[in-house]
């Protein structure tokens, strides 16, 4: 499978994740976000660009958890509203369908 953005062809797999992290651009967040109904503000960016981020670091997408951890800490908030801000901007599940869009591979332990 594959989407097209601006003439480039990008592979992705049977779920919609990129293939090759290196195709990702913020054009091709925006059609992956299209594909998920997700109209992008900029709390879902600065969500994707923490994603990216962490994946560069530790290679390796991070669990909801260490996600929501993360959030609550950045946006001085508990971890119950943490987690209902990442589930408001992500409904089908912020790890799974945030690193997506971010070009990240799918997070282990997520169905």
């Amino acid at each position: 499978m594959a989407i097209v953005v601006n003439g480039v062809s990008c592979e992705t797999d049977e779920n919609g994740y990129l293939v090759n992290l290196e195709d990702w651009t913020e054009d091709v967040a925006k059609v992956l976000a299209e594909g998920e109904e997700i109209e992008m503000t900029e709390a879902h960016w600065d969500l994707v660009k923490f994603l990216r981020g962490y994946y560069d670091e530790y290679q390796i997408a991070p669990a909801v958890k260490v996600l929501t951890k993360a959030i609550a800490a950045e946006k001085d908030m508990d971890k119950k509203n943490a987690s209902e801000f990442l589930y408001g901007l992500f409904p089908k599940g912020p790890g799974l369908q945030a690193c997506k869009i971010a070009g990240l591979p799918k997070p282990t332990g997520c169905v």
